[in-house]
């Protein structure tokens, strides 16, 4: 199984950006899928994600700023990032709990991460 990030970059503050995770390989089932972000010297946090009930869960710092949506059909999972601020400079990376085909259990899932500045 592989999560494919796209859809970082510089942007100004107040601007927007959209993420993109795909992913592919031998999947029976995707039970959730999201973000979490790394700035420089801090821990990694969650962004936003679907829960495994179907809903969707955000930070405090980017609710009414993000929003998470998907692509079922395609197994890839959105976030539309509006509002930009400097504080949410960060390398952003997908996650996603899968089960394969391949073992039929519930396994943990890393994309490359793909960096998002938001500068003057």
């Amino acid at each position: 199984v592989q999560l494919q990030a796209s859809g970082g970059g510089l942007v100004q503050p107040g601007g927007s950006l959209r993420l993109s995770c795909a992913a592919s390989g031998s999947i029976f089932r995707i039970n959730t899928m999201g973000w979490y972000r790394q700035a420089p010297g801090k821990q990694r946090e969650l962004v936003a994600t679907f829960t495994s009930g179907g809903g969707t869960a955000y930070a405090n710092s980017v609710k009414g700023r993000f929003t998470i949506s998907r692509d079922n059909a395609k197994n890839t999972v959105y976030l539309q990032m509006n509002s930009l601020k400097p504080e949410d400079t960060a390398v952003y990376y997908c996650n996603a709990l899968i089960i394969t085909i391949e073992t039929m259990t519930r396994d943990g899932y890393w994309g490359q991460g793909t960096q998002v500045t938001v500068s003057s």
